[in-house]
Order: C-alpha cells, then structure tokens, then sequence
C-alpha cells in the first residue's frame, strides 16, 4: 500500500501506510482555522475536557456497583430489578447517541452538548432522590440519554480538529484518561458509602457533571463552524446515517471495534464470576487484577499514540491488535476448557491481561479510521461507532453465563467468536492490503452536496 500524501478537503486518505513523519497537527477540512486555533491554544484543557466527557459514562455506571446491595435494600426491590438500573443507563447511552450525533452536525457542537449535560446534571440530581425502583430506572435512563451527549460530541470534536495519524494520537490520549475512570470509580464509590448511603453517590455525580458543564460552557469552542453544518431535518440525517451504513469500509471499521468491545464487555460481565467464584480469589485479589489489566489497557493505548502512529500504518496496527485478541481469547479457551489440565488462575490472567492491552491498540484505531470516512457529517458517525458498540457489547454480556456457573467455558468462546468476528470484518470489508483511490477516500460529500457512497 503507498503511503499516504498529506491530507486535503479533496483527498482525505482513511489509512496511513508505510513508515512516515509524524506531521504537525493538521485540521481538518470541517473545522475553520480560527475554531481549531482558538482550540489547541487551550491545549492541554481542551483534551482534559474531552476526556472528562468520555469518563463521564463509565464514572455513571461503574461508581454506583458497589451501591446495588444497598439500593436493593433500600428501595425494596428485587436484585433482578435493580439490575435493570444498569441496564436502562446502558441502553440510554446507545440510543442517545443516534439522536444527538447528527444534531451536533446541524446545530454545531457546544449547543447539543450543553443542552445534554444539562439535562444530564437534572436526571443524576433526581436519581438521589427517587422512592422507588421504577422511579430510578426511569432517571437513569434519561441520564443515559442525556450522558451520551459527551460520548458522540467529544469524537466529533476530534473529528472537527484532526485528520490522519494526529487523530489516532489524540484517541490514545483519550483513552489514557478515559481509561483511568473504570479504574477509580468503584473505589470512589466505595468510600462514599463509608461516610453516606447510595443516595451520596448520586449527590457527587451531579456536581461532577455541574462542574464539568461549567468547564465545557468556558473553555470548549464551537469546532464546526456554521458553513459546514447541515441544514436538513431528520429525513437529512437518516440519509446520511444511510450512506455510512451502506459504505463498506465504514462498516468494516465500525464492525470490527464494535465486535472488539463487545469481547470486553464479555470480560467486564465474566470476570468477577470467574476470578473469585470459580478461582477463589478474594475481591481484594479481583479488584487488584482489574486494576492491573486497565493499566495494561492505557500503557498499550500510549504506546501506540506515541511510537506506532506515524511510523506504522494505522491498518497494520490495528490489524496486529485484533489478531493478539483473537490468540489470546483462544488461548483462554483452551486453559478454561482443560485442554492443559489444571492451571490455576495465573495463566487465566496473563490471557486477560494480554486480551485487555490489545484493546489500547484496536480501540482508537479503529474510531479514527471510520471517523474519517465522514469529514463531513463527524456528529452522525461517531453516533453509528458509539451506538454499535454498546449495543453489540450489551448483547455479548448475557451471554457469557449461558453455560451456568460451573465454567468460565462461556466467557472465553463468546471473547474469541467476537474477536474473530472483529478480524474477519476487517478483513472482508476494509480491505487493509489495498490501495484506496482518492476519490473513495470519504465516504460523504460537503454538506452542500448530495451525500453519496464510496467503496461500497
């Protein structure tokens, strides 16, 4: 594959391919010169920012588990019922996505993700103060909805600033802060029920979100300026999701990270079971390799922001970590289904840990190849990218306890059936090994034109 020439509103190359400088920050065509200035002056805030919003979600769902116990008890509701709290958030935050991405593309950025963390900020405040089960699934539905607005607008933004092997550098960095969040939040919420009850973890999101709506109203700038914002209603918007889903290497990109999350949310649902249950770890034990398989997860994400991109091409890398996901998910496979008698829990977390690094190279990869087969409608892509993988994720999840409690058998067949899944899509419908024509660089027209498909 050639390498690819610098980047232009004509030629927007979706891969980088064979050893390359690493440019200076490139803006791309959708983002005026005064917005992208006016951003990267705020520099290290601006990515701050970005990150506050992608660790907002996982801090929402993550800092309330160790509080299930006491809303069961509080709320006098079936645990199945309370469950169905993390469900409602889960799925608020996959259908949200779908709603604000393409009004980000109409109305500009800041005007959406206002309005979401505001509403975002309201729903926490009345989840601390619901009274009864259905009162909390319903409000943290809403705040599911309204949270996904950080989600969908932060990739957009991105989308709005960088083009190339900068935007892949950026979702690296995202990710080392993003990243941090799954990490913290349980012990965050931990310690606040040592000095409240469920309600203060509800009381402590709302100002999180107030402070950051603060933060966001201040120092985040407008990055699509009015003359690249569409003008169509929703009947715009469905043509354009249409044209996204309808394009090949779009699809290719957003299956294959849709599939590789869904194979860690696999191990996000599994692995308290498997760790403690079936090993007989303690919590402490749990928490300690959770922890351990984060940091894995965010160190490979910086290697590959500081030293891959540039240097590698963004198909390669992205092909060699979903391969290591697909050996490691078979590996797991074979220790967890006896192949080599009885191992241990060791060799059960080396595979976990290997799978999860893997991640930090997939993840930002594959949301900068796809982002940038739409450099003209970033708001409705990055909602496709976002809604796929939550909603793939959130079918995956049940299914790893199929087999009952008895094995971790479950967890690594539907890791490696996603991962393969992952590798096969990339394969089959982004076509890595082939040179792409300039002209089917993106899959969209400006939005002053009748959006159109390429490379389907």
């Amino acid at each position: 594959m050639p390498e690819s020439g610098p980047t232009t509103p004509e030629h927007i190359s979706p891969s980088v391919s064979g050893p390359v400088p690493a440019p200076a920050p490139t803006p791309s065509p959708a983002a005026a010169p005064a917005a992208v200035a006016a951003a990267r002056r705020a520099g290290l805030l601006v990515t701050l920012v970005l990150g506050g919003l992608t660790a907002l979600p996982p801090l929402s769902m993550d800092m309330y588990l160790p509080a299930l116990p006491e809303v069961t008890v509080g709320l006098r509701a079936p645990a199945a019922t309370i469950q169905l709290t993390l469900t409602a958030c889960l799925a608020g935050m996959a259908l949200g996505q779908l709603v604000v991405g393409p009004m980000s593309d109409r109305w500009g950025r800041r005007r959406p993700l206002l309005a979401g963390m505001a509403v975002y900020v309201a729903a926490t405040a009345a989840c601390a103060f619901a009274t009864g089960a259905e009162m909390l699934i319903a409000f943290r539905l809403l705040q599911g909805l309204a949270g996904a607005a950080g989600i969908v607008i932060a990739r957009a933004v991105v989308r709005d600033l960088y083009d190339g092997v900068e935007m892949a550098r950026f979702f690296s960095t995202l990710m080392l802060i993003s990243g941090v969040a799954p990490i913290v939040a349980p012990l965050i919420g931990a310690q606040i029920l040592r000095v409240t009850d469920w309600r203060g973890v509800f009381h402590v999101l709302t100002v999180v979100g107030l402070l950051l709506t603060l933060v966001v109203a201040k120092w985040l700038h407008e990055t699509l300026p009015p003359g690249r914002r569409h003008s169509g209603g929703v009947g715009h918007a469905l043509r354009t999701m249409r044209a996204l889903a309808a394009d090949r290497v779009f699809t290719g990109y957003t299956l294959a990270g849709g599939l590789a999350f869904a194979a860690l949310f696999a191990y996000i649902s599994a692995s308290p079971f498997v760790v403690q249950s079936l090993y007989g770890a303690s919590p402490q034990t749990f928490g300690l390799l959770f922890a351990v398989n984060s940091i894995g997860l965010v160190a490979v994400g910086q290697i590959n922001g500081k030293l891959l991109v540039g240097r590698v091409s963004l198909d390669k890398a992205l092909g060699f970590g979903l391969a290591v996901i697909a050996l490691a998910a078979l590996a797991l496979l074979l220790i967890t289904a006896g192949v080599f008698g009885e191992t241990g829990l060791l060799p059960v977390a080396a595979g976990l840990f290997v799978l999860m690094s893997a991640m930090g190279v997939t993840l930002p990869n594959t949301n900068a190849q796809a982002l940038m087969r739409a450099p003209h409608a970033a708001g409705s892509a990055s909602a496709l990218l976002g809604t796929s993988s939550f909603l793939v994720g959130a079918i995956a999840s049940p299914l790893v306890g199929i087999a009952g409690e008895a094995t971790a058998v479950p967890m690594a067949v539907v890791q490696l059936v996603c991962a393969l899944g992952a590798l096969g899509s990339f394969l089959a419908l982004c076509r890595p090994w082939r040179a792409r024509r300039g002209q089917d660089a993106a899959v969209l027209a400006p939005a002053d034109e009748e959006p159109g498909g390429a490379g389907r």
